[in-house]
Formats: structure tokens, C-alpha cells, sequence
């Protein structure tokens, strides 16, 4: 792929934003009382939208201009808050998380793959070195805290190298001489058959042993071979064939992968931001100073005085050069000063009023009044539509009739970044002129009007302000990181792709939902929504910000459906910190109520500093339970009530996401659980299709383990029997068939179905009754 490809790209997904903005204004402004005929019309949005996504994202990924890259981030930040919204809105019209389209699909001739969610890889590209160091971070605390052991390096005495490297030299000269006498006695064997053959003639007997010997020595060589490979993989000295290294186009592929991150990493803003200040800083200062000292003169011969400076709130200078009159500016600011002066007095008022008395406010109903003329269903309205407008009427504006056959490297334009960057020196400028001429207007005033400059005495008050400042200690965010580093509440998040959680997309939703039948969900849709409530909004921060707010989420289902792996997946795809709040990691810790309290603050305030942040909490069904408190400090109860009060504290801007985690979700008090939890995710069992279909899971599963497919193995059969075993049954029967010593006898013993069966037969699987009771 070239970048006239990725450019083609980025034009055909413009083109669709744009027939899909001209429908959102047509379509989606009428109210429709057909509320199927709705859903319909907001998949088919979705599906439109997820494409533009997928082309944008893969765009913004590829290309290195870097103002093209960033007029597509803020278009791709838009088309994601809008998929979230519609999908707001497919929820609330079927009242559920899960939606069968694939009625949709098959009319748009497109495949389930084509509406799974891509997740942009800009969340971690862009934040790759601080994560690393983090990293980094974490992995001494916790070898200074012993909770975690460094691999052992084995450190050998001098005299001990020195011997194995003679035993090495010895054994290869060994081989060296008995390759060489070899050599002789065959080179002396072959001239006494050269003998005998010239004396009695060549017979077929010893052409065909001849044949033989040639044939076996090849055979047993490849064997030989394969062995040698075998027992190094087995030693760990080399990689196993499915992981071995990529061929050389992969590699090329990789290493111009490399290159192009190189080049959208170039700082060029800065050169360039240099050079405009060196080249034009000096023009812009003199030009400054000369318009301010003319309005100085200007205010003095109108009014009789020089006027004060504008603050640096007021907009400093920025106050004076506005296209206003001398008069205009003055009295602007008395105004100013007079609307501060009443403020103050009326807050005095209002302190003494609010002794005095006490004014009830209006009760709030939970019920939402309709207007008269509304009727039917109506497109809520959009945080995230005046964002894609502004980046698709900047893409018809520069970039779409935009000649690039000059510009070779296709990497930055020079000028673009010249018109932003001017503006930034010229207010970094400013605040410097600003700095020399309030000095000179107070020199002014002393030196004309006689005026006393009333500095001093602000000097004093910011004085006491600033000592006050310093007597609140206040513990620094990397000792609070620390500390819950080593308490164990703050932990590493294993590296989990969310792509790692397989599962096949459910074909039969739309036909079981039309004979009043609901569905169990698939895998599939589980990835999909994990995707738009945790990953998305926590990767992008204008999305979080205006996307519809999800702070809470519940993943429910039996044991081994893969739940822990989802929320190492949701920090993996985000970069995000993994706190651990689960019942059984806090007990005996922060004792107490103010204990607790403290800990959430702790939790609250580095999650927020150092977003974003995801809080799981395993086993989340005892916080609610309806059984009678323990102890105290054991009590899973206690976090029940401050529970609410920590996702309060959470604002759109805080990206922090509460996970909890349950496989028994019916012990709980519904009341207070859903409460807490926004959202709730019900992860069932795999399906055939997710146990059977290429590459999922008992393939996956397989492969991923060293094991090989061959005709012996069966794995229809497998998917068939393993109905009502989770994705950890699996995982566990095929860890405890491919032992190391398995592993090496594959070759001559391959893999059969019956030592799969056996295995999964010793585990429990999940019966129609808990299933039914998660339903």
C-alpha cells in the first residue's frame, strides 16, 4: 500500500460523512411513530458510520502529513461519539445492550466482520513512552516490595567458564578428528568397490544399495534435522514454527511501519516555531509596543490621564488593540471595576440573607413532561455533529481540491504549521511587551501625573497568599502511587488484546426475536460492546467528555466465560491503570471508616491524575449481598455505601471507568447493585459457532498451546461435546493434554479427539438452570 492508497482512503470515507451528515440533517430531524421502521433506520446508520470509522482510523494510522492526520483525528473523534450516541439510542428503543442486525447486513451485502469495532491505535502510539515508563515504574516498586521476582540471571565463577568452554572445545575437536577419519575410511572404501567393479564388472545388486544408501542417508538426515529443531525449541533455544520470525516482506512491511512512525513523530512545529520567532519575533515586539505607547498618548490627551493597564484576565494588551476607542477602553474598564465592587457587596447580602432565611426549592419529579405536539420517536440532539461538520467543511476547504504533486515526502506543509504557529509566538510575545509596558506606564505615571504605583502592597498580600500556599502539605501523586502499589490495590494488567477473546457472530437473532424469542448473546457482541462502553470512551478524551457517560460496568456469567481477560483487555487497548478493589484484596486493609475513605481518596485522586484509569472490583456480588456483616475489617459490605459517592465524584472530564466482575449477579440486593452499575453485561457460554469456527476457540486454543490439526483430530466433535463447558473448561483440558512431554511425542503420536474428551469430562459444566438464572 502506498500513500496515494491511504490518502484514496481518507477522500471515499469524506465522501460518506458526507452523505451521511446530508441524511442526519434530512432524515433524523422528523419524528417517527414506527418504532421498528427507527431501529431500522439507526442500524443501517450505525453500519454506515462503523465503516467511515474503520477507513478513518486506518488513514489517520498510515498516513505521516501530520495536518492531515490531524484534521482526521478530530473527524475520527467525531464519527466515534456519534456511533456511541446512535447505539444510546438503539438501546433505548429495544430496551437492550444486545441488537441483532443481520437482516441489515445481508440487505447491505456486507459480513459481521464489517460493523466489529476497530479499535484506533492512537489510544497507545500517542502515549507509548510515558506508558513505558510507568511501566517501568511499576516493575521496580514492586521488586522493592517483593511481590514480584525478578527471573533469576545464573551466575557462573570464572574457573567454571573456563572449564566449559574447554569441555565445548574438546567435544568439537573430537568431532572435527572423527569427521576426518571418517573422510579416509570412506575415500579408502570407495577405491577398493572402484577395484572390484573394473575387475568383475557393475551389478544391479549394488546399484540399487547404492540407490538405497543415498536414499536412507538423505532420510535420516531430515530426521536427524528435525530432531536437532525439536529439542532446541523443547531447550528453549530457538521459536516453535507457528511464532517463528516473519519472511522478508513482513519484515520489509515492518521496518517501513517503523520509518513512517519515525516521521509522524518529527517535531517539525518546533523548528518551525523557532524560526518564526527568530525571523519575525523582533517585527512583532517593535510593532506591538509602538501601537500601545500610541493608545497611552492617545488616552492621555482625550481624557487628561493615562489609563491603568488591563490585567492579564482582562486580556492584557489584547484589551487595548481591540478595535475600540481610547473612551471606550477606559470606560470598559471602570466598568469592570464598579461590576466587581457590587459582586462583592451583593455576596455579603446573600451570606446575610441566607442566616436570616431559608428558601425552599422546587421538588423534582422523576416523570419527563412531553410537549402537546410531540409524538413518536425523535432523534435526541448531538454533541459531536458540529465537530464532524467543522472537520469535514476544513477537509472541502484545503484538502479536497488540494494539488500534491509538489509535495514528495507527503509529511508536513510548511506554511499551514507557519499560519498556526504565528499566532502562538505572537501571544508569547505579547506577554512579554505586556511585562515591559506596564513598567514603562507606571514610570509614566510617576514621571507625569505623579502617581504611586500600589505594587507594594499587592507584593504583600500575594506574600501571606503564597505562605499560606505552603503550609497545606500535600502528598505528591508518585508517594500515593506507591503506597498503593505496594498495598497491593493498585496492580500490572496483563497484556490482553481485546481481539484475543474469540467468538463467532450469532446468525440466528433476528429470526429467533421475530417468533418472540430472546436470544442468548453472542461472543461477539460481548467484544462489541466492550468496546463502544469501555475502550472507546476511555481512549479518547473529547469523546468521554461529550459521548453519553458510562462510569460503571458490571460483566456477568459463569465462571471461566473470560471476564477478568475483558478488563485486562479494556487497560491493555487503553493504556490505562488497573486498580484492584475486589473484596478479598482490601480485607484488613485501611481499617475502619476514615481507612476507607482515605483509600477511595487515594484510589479517586491518582486514577484521575494519571488517566485513564480502570477500578475492577471481582466478586462484586458480596459488596451487595443480602447476607448478615461480618467483621469489620473483613466486611465485603463496607464499600457498599461509599460505592455511589466514589462514581459521584467522577466527572465527564475524569476518565476513570468502575468495572465489576460477578459470576452468582442473583445473590445480590437488586436495588443497590444496579444502582452502582450503569450498565450491565451478560457474557454467556460460546456457542457452536464460537467453539467450531475457523480459527476459534478449540483451534485457537490449540495452536496457541504448540499443539498441531490433523485429520486425527476432530474437532467438530469437540465443539459438540464441549456444549456447556466455558471458555476456561477448554483452556484447562487442552493445558492438561499438552504437557512438554506431549508437545515432543506429536510428531510420531499425533493428536487425537478422545484425550481432548477425557480431559474436559473431569470438569463441571454450566447447567440450563444457572443459565437460565442469569437470564
Amino acid at each position: 500500500f502506498s500513500l496515494s492508497t491511504y490518502n484514496k482512503m481518507w477522500t471515499d470515507a469524506q465522501k460518506d460523512l458526507d452523505i451521511q451528515l446530508q441524511r442526519e440533517r434530512e432524515e433524523f430531524l422528523q419524528p417517527d411513530k414506527d418504532r421498528v421502521e427507527a431501529f431500522k433506520m439507526l442500524a443501517a446508520s450505525y453500519i454506515k458510520y462503523m465503516q467511515i470509522f474503520r477507513n478513518l482510523e486506518t488513514a489517520h494510522d498510515r498516513l505521516i502529513h501530520r495536518q492531515k492526520r490531524m484534521v482526521i483525528r478530530q473527524v475520527l473523534d467525531g464519527v466515534i461519539g456519534r456511533i456511541l450516541e446512535i447505539k444510546k439510542e438503539m438501546v433505548e428503543l429495544e430496551n437492550s445492550e444486545f441488537h441483532y442486525i443481520d437482516n441489515i447486513l445481508e440487505d447491505l451485502k456486507l459480513l459481521p466482520e464489517d460493523i466489529e469495532v476497530p479499535i484506533p491505535r492512537y489510544f497507545i502510539k500517542e502515549k507509548l513512552e510515558v506508558l513505558q515508563q510507568r511501566e517501568k515504574i511499576l516493575d521496580q516498586i514492586l521488586l522493592d516490595a517483593g511481590l514480584q521476582t525478578q527471573k533469576p540471571v545464573k551466575v557462573m565463577t570464572f574457573e567454571e567458564a573456563i572449564k566449559m568452554i574447554q569441555v565445548a572445545e574438546r567435544a568439537r575437536q573430537g568431532r572435527c578428528r572423527a569427521a576426518f577419519m571418517k573422510q579416509i575410511y570412506l575415500e579408502e572404501k570407495r577405491e577398493r568397490q572402484t577395484k572390484l567393479q573394473v575387475q568383475m564388472g557393475p551389478s544391479p545388486d549394488a546399484a540399487a544399495t547404492c540407490i538405497q544408501k543415498v536414499w536412507r542417508g538423505y532420510i535420516q538426515r531430515k530426521k536427524t534435522e528435525k530432531m536437532r529443531g525439536e529439542e532446541m525449541i523443547f531447550l528453549g533455544m530457538s521459536l516453535p514454527p507457528h511464532l517463528k520470525a516473519m519472511n522478508i516482506s513482513q519484515m520489509h512491511a515492518g521496518q517501513v511501519k517503523a520509518l513512517e512512525v519515525e516521521v509522524q513523530e518529527r517535531h517539525e512545529e518546533v523548528f518551525i516555531k523557532d524560526k518564526l520567532r527568530e525571523t519575525e519575533g523582533l517585527d512583532i515586539k517593535e510593532t506591538l509596543q509602538d501601537q500601545i505607547s500610541q493608545c497611552f498618548i492617545e488616552c492621555r490627551h482625550i481624557i487628561g490621564k493615562f489609563p491603568d493597564y488591563p490585567t492579564e484576565e482582562a486580556g492584557g494588551s489584547m484589551a487595548i488593540l481591540s478595535q475600540k476607542t481610547p473612551e471606550q477602553v477606559t470606560a470598559e474598564l471602570a466598568a469592570r471595576k464598579e461590576m466587581a465592587l457590587q459582586k462583592k457587596a451583593q455576596k455579603g447580602k446573600k451570606e446575610q440573607g441566607k442566616e436570616k432565611t431559608k428558601v425552599k426549592k422546587p421538588q423534582k419529579t422523576g416523570k419527563k413532561v412531553r410537549a402537546p405536539g410531540e409524538e413518536g420517536w425523535k432523534m435526541a440532539p448531538s454533541n459531536f455533529l458540529s465537530i464532524m461538520e467543522e472537520g469535514n467543511s476544513q477537509y472541502k476547504a484545503i484538502w479536497q481540491n488540494r494539488g500534491e504533486g509538489w509535495d514528495f515526502l507527503q509529511d508536513h506543509d510548511p506554511e499551514l504549521i507557519k499560519e498556526e504557529k504565528r499566532e502562538e509566538v505572537e501571544e508569547e510575545i505579547r506577554v512579554q511587551v505586556d511585562e515591559l509596558m506596564q513598567q514603562k506606564l507606571e514610570n509614566l505615571k510617576l514621571a507625569v501625573d505623579g502617581e504611586k504605583s500600589d505594587k507594594q502592597k499587592k507584593g504583600r498580600k500575594s506574600e501571606k497568599v503564597r505562605a499560606a500556599m505552603m503550609s497545606l502539605v500535600r502528598r505528591t501523586i508518585d508517594s500515593l502511587y506507591r503506597e498503593l502499589v505496594e498495598e497491593g490495590l493498585l496492580i500490572k494488567a496483563k497484556t490482553v488484546n481485546l481481539s484475543d477473546y474469540v467468538g463467532k457472530y450469532s446468525y440466528l437473532g433476528t429470526t429467533l426475536r421475530q417468533v418472540d424469542i430472546e436470544p442468548m448473546p453472542s461472543l461477539a457482541d460481548v467484544r462489541q460492546l466492550i468496546a463502544l462502553y469501555g475502550i472507546l470512551p476511555l481512549g479518547s478524551q473529547t469523546v468521554h467528555e461529550k459521548a453519553p457517560l458510562v462510569k460503571a460496568l458490571l460483566l456477568a456469567g459463569p465462571a471461566g466465560v473470560g471476564k477478568k481477560t475483558l478488563v485486562h483487555a479494556i487497560c491493555t487497548e487503553t493504556g490505562a491503570n488497573l486498580f484492584n478493589l475486589s473484596a478479598s484484596n482490601i480485607a484488613g486493609k485501611y481499617p475502619g471508616k476514615n481507612g476507607l475513605q482515605m483509600m477511595l481518596h487515594m484510589v479517586l485522586k491518582v486514577a484521575k491524575q494519571l488517566q485513564p484509569s480502570v477500578v475492577w472490583i471481582g466478586e462484586t456480588e458480596k459488596i451487595f449481598s443480602k447476607a448478615a456483616p461480618k467483621a469489620e475489617e473483613t466486611n465485603p459490605k463496607r464499600l457498599e455505601k461509599i460505592l455511589p459517592k466514589f462514581l459521584k465524584a467522577l466527572k465527564a472530564q475524569d476518565r476513570v471507568l468502575l468495572v465489576g466482575t460477578t459470576n452468582r449477579p442473583f445473590d445480590a440486593n437488586v436495588k443497590s447493585f444496579c444502582k452502582v452499575y450503569q450498565k450491565i453485561i451478560l457474557i454467556p457460554r460460546p456457542d457452536y459457532a464460537s467453539r467450531f469456527g475457523k480459527y476459534f476457540l478449540w483451534k485457537h486454543i490449540i495452536l496457541q498451546n504448540g499443539g498441531a490439526i490433523t485429520n486425527l483430530l476432530n474437532i467438530s466433535c469437540l465443539a459438540k461435546v464441549s456444549d456447556g463447558f466455558t471458555q476456561g473448561h477448554i483452556i484447562q483440558a487442552v493445558q492438561a493434554v499438552l504437557s512438554e512431554l506431549r508437545l515432543l511425542q506429536m510428531t510420531r503420536k499425533p493428536l487425537r479427539t478422545a484425550e481432548f474428551m477425557t480431559s474436559l469430562a473431569r470438569q463441571d459444566p454450566v447447567y440450563k438452570e444457572e443459565e437460565e438464572t442469569f437470564k
